[in-house]
């Protein structure tokens, strides 16, 4: 006998535990199957929270090196407790995927431990620690995404690593190889330089960060490379040997064969949606040819009815923030409410020194449509805040229509610019223009003065500049 439940949700990430939990909030009895033995899936565990907590230990130590003294704090020598490090990273993951399971608890969310497959409409097999068949009229595929690796070169969790093994080093890598200048590459590789790694990033394209803006991502690559990072563009890698303890990569850069010799290799080549073993062939739910993601229509339904999917399985950047808001849409689209995900608002978030956040288009992109637009910039270095935390690099950009002046996008480059997209992402969520935000008072001295003068800039004039 089938355990019954009015919704089934593969998958404990940000997409699928937001989205059980609304579901349960909407009178739905939820079940969630998870195939490890924790909640909360790659973001808590292996991804976005631990990277977080190792970025912040380490520009802490890189603080203590290199600049407490510039505020007149004498610190003797700075020692690297590695071991120490990473168990506070372990202590920061638990309490949130322990916080996770609490709310299931809270929610009356039915978890079952192992891996989920579609045998039948509304119907799934668990294997695993807990086995079981469920069924329901609402299946919610929500298994994310997996690290994508390079032809001949696949991951052997010791020389060449994915990112979850390159947050779990104990030791610091000598020479640490990264390949591909994207978001994850670039934060890997700045946790270990700061802990004293030599970094070598190898990046097939002319550019790093391709998605974002060209001059903001420009302005980063050049703060990197000041940082230690030596970044190598234009460079596409063509295999890699084993010698021992160490590993050489060979590139061609051009006419210019190259060679790249350390201890880790980080592949940061992108990643994949995972579907294998979710029996999607057996039930006949399409795919996209090209990338494998799940097609779904405007309600995140796929080809089959009853079977939904969301996050880093569909379309549209692999964000944890994006697959939380398609989860609660999805979910109160299945009980009869309107559900709805603004694309067009979604911010990207990069956390290497100084961060770079940006929501809505690109200067590029704008250009692109041949609409007359207007750009409004704000360096850190005019604010005052900024000064007094001695992280003055970078700036704040907004783009407006030229003819209505609404924000088009926003970029930020600097302190704490996880934190100041905000107001850009709110203000394009709700239709505002440049004026709308340099007529609003921000308090002094503040970061996000910095963030009112651009959009000043944008509409009119900046004061301070």
């Amino acid at each position: 006998m089938a355990d019954r439940f009015d919704l089934i949700v593969i998958g404990s990430g940000p997409g699928g535990y937001v989205a059980a939990i609304r579901a349960a909030q909407l009178g739905m009895k939820v079940a969630c199957i998870e195939k490890t033995k924790t909640l909360g899936g790659t973001c808590l565990n292996i991804g976005c929270i631990p990277s977080k907590a190792m970025l912040d230990s380490s520009e802490l130590y890189y603080l203590a090196k290199n600049r407490f003294q510039r505020h007149g704090i004498q610190v003797g020598d700075v020692a690297l407790d590695l071991p120490r490090m990473l168990a506070r990273k372990g202590e920061i993951v638990k309490s949130l995927t322990d916080g996770v399971a609490f709310l299931f608890r809270k929610n009356k969310i039915t978890t079952y431990f192992g891996t989920g497959t579609l045998i039948g409409k509304g119907k799934v097999q668990v294997r695993g620690e807990t086995a079981a068949e469920l069924e329901a009229p609402a299946v919610l595929l929500a298994t994310g995404s997996e690290p994508s690796s390079l032809p001949g070169l696949p991951f052997d969790g010791t020389h060449i690593v994915s990112s979850t093994e390159a947050l779990m080093f104990d030791r610091v890598p000598e020479h640490l190889i990264v390949i591909g200048g994207g978001y994850i590459g670039l934060e890997m590789s700045s946790v270990w330089a700061r802990l004293g790694s030599k970094v070598t990033v190898v990046e097939f394209l002319p550019r790093l960060l391709p998605a974002n803006d060209a001059e903001v991502a420009g302005m980063l690559h050049k703060l990197l490379s000041r940082q230690g990072l030596a970044i190598h563009l234009n460079t596409r890698v063509t295999g890699a040997k084993k010698e021992g303890t160490s590993i050489t990569v060979t590139a061609q850069a051009g006419e210019s064969p190259l060679e790249f010799k350390g201890d880790k290799v980080l592949m940061s080549v992108g990643r994949k949606p995972v579907t294998a073993g979710l029996g999607l062939e057996q039930v006949a739910v399409q795919l996209e040819q090209k990338t494998g993601k799940v097609i779904v229509n405007d309600r995140y339904e796929t080809s089959v009815p009853g079977i939904f999917a969301i996050g880093d399985m569909i379309a549209g950047p692999m964000l944890a923030h994006k697959a939380s808001e398609e989860g609660i849409a999805c979910v109160e689209l299945i009980a009869g409410k309107p559900g709805h995900v603004n694309y067009l608002t979604i911010p990207s978030v990069i956390y290497t020194n100084p961060e770079l956040a940006a929501v809505g288009l690109t200067e590029e992109q704008v250009k692109e449509t041949g609409k007359p637009y207007k750009v409004g910039k704000f360096s850190f270095v005019a604010n005052g805040r900024a000064k007094c935390l001695d992280e003055a690099e970078g700036m704040v950009k907004v783009i407006t229509d030229q003819k209505t002046d609404r924000i088009l996008g926003m970029h930020i480059l600097g302190p704490r610019a996880s934190d100041l997209i905000a107001e850009g992402v709110l203000g394009m969520e709700f239709s505002a223009c440049a004026e709308d935000i340099a007529r609003t008072c921000h308090g002094h001295p503040t970061l996000g003065e910095a963030v009112g003068e651009a959009a000043r800039a944008a509409w009119s004039t900046a004061i301070q500049s």
